[in-house]
């Protein structure tokens, strides 16, 4: 698909594109900032590397990959979130599932060659479309890891996750249609618990025990499954959730890629509310939504309204977008939302062995 193509090279370089890889409950993240860029060495087409991180997509799997633009809705209601998945079906996409801490060997597809001589090591996760992986160049910490090799990191009292979060490894998220590293700090204790700016993963021990690939708040097609995630530039928040003047060119852009990428009934969807709106339907008029995704358009879409209409429109139009919120876009209890920046608020890391004994 040449034109998907067109859109991952131009947002590689968009540092305001964030980009995913891996499962619910374990992904690596990466994140750029301008004038970052450190040369890697070829093919560049499809490869970033900063001092914090770097990916790299396959560019052989490009023409395989589906994308699915979606939107989902935030717990604030001047918000809302939007990315476009990148999916393989279900045939495609598995790793190897590996169970309990396994040496791979030295790291040869590392992104930087400087890397390539360090020791991978999955940390055995078990995710379908992933393998969660640690690299480390350490003789102390390989010796610890191939000491408890072939043990679960959910076994009561393994010291590997308490080990791997004091000597912050580079993280390694290894799918079928490329890889992301992350070679900052775990975050935890030493970076106040909080994820750091930039190229971070997150392990969430009890998101991982749901069992999903996904966020029920994202529309997946059937027998697919998503290996990874662009998120361009979001016109009402920045990389670090912070409010925004609303960006209409941001809006433009992503609704492009929402027209061209969605499930096909939504933006259809969309249109019928624009089109309400035009002629002044009374909100109650609106036929209603049975299925979570066309809800969650609606609300966004008005959300959208409301922002475009509060810097660019008619204190009338305004007003009418108001109405229709009150009746469609009422406050509910959350079960439709997603974190604005997943993660960012909380420990990056949990201690899977910790909680396991925990109970």
């Amino acid at each position: 698909m040449a034109d998907l193509r067109d859109v991952l090279i131009d947002h590689l370089v968009d540092a305001r594109a964030g980009w995913g890889m891996g499962s619910f409950g374990a992904v690596a993240e990466f994140h750029q900032d301008w004038g970052e860029y450190l040369e890697a060495d070829a093919p560049t087409m499809f490869v970033r590397a900063t001092p914090r991180g770097a990916m790299r997509l396959k560019a052989d799997m490009v023409e395989q990959v589906v994308p699915v633009a979606y939107e989902t809705l935030s717990a604030k209601p001047q918000r809302w979130s939007h990315g476009v998945a990148l999916c393989l079906p279900e045939r495609d996409s598995a790793m190897e599932g590996r169970k309990v801490l396994t040496e791979l060997g030295t790291d040869a597809e590392a992104v930087r060659p400087a890397d390539r001589k360090a020791v991978l090591f999955d940390i055995g996760l078990a995710l379908p479309q992933c393998d969660f992986c640690i690299r480390t160049a350490d003789a102390d910490l390989i010796a610890l890891l191939r000491a408890h090799a072939g043990r679960s990191l959910f076994e009561p009292g393994n010291p590997v996750s308490a080990a791997l979060m004091a000597a912050h490894p580079h993280r390694v998220a290894l799918t079928r249609i490329g890889r992301i590293e992350v070679f900052q700090k775990i975050g935890g204790p030493e970076t106040g618990g909080v994820s750091p700016a930039g190229p971070h993963t997150h392990l969430l021990p009890h998101l991982l025990r749901s069992g999903r690939t996904h966020s029920a708040n994202t529309p997946i097609p059937k027998y697919h499954v998503p290996l990874g995630y662009l998120h361009p530039a979001n016109p009402v928040m920045d990389t670090l959730g912070r409010d925004l003047k609303f960006d209409i060119d941001a809006h433009a852009r992503f609704q492009a890629l929402f027209e061209r990428f969605a499930r096909p009934d939504l933006p259809l969807l969309r249109k019928a509310v624009l089109d309400g709106l035009a002629r002044r339907m009374e909100p109650d008029h609106f036929p209603a939504q049975s299925d979570r995704f066309s809800r969650a358009t609606v609300r966004i879409t008005l959300r959208q309204q409301y922002r475009l209409a509060e810097r660019f429109g008619s204190r009338t139009y305004f007003g009418l977008v108001s109405q229709w919120r009150e009746v469609l876009d009422r406050v509910s209890d959350g079960a439709e939302t997603d974190a604005d920046i997943p993660g960012h608020a909380t420990a990056e890391w949990q201690d899977p062995a910790t909680l396991a004994a925990a109970g």
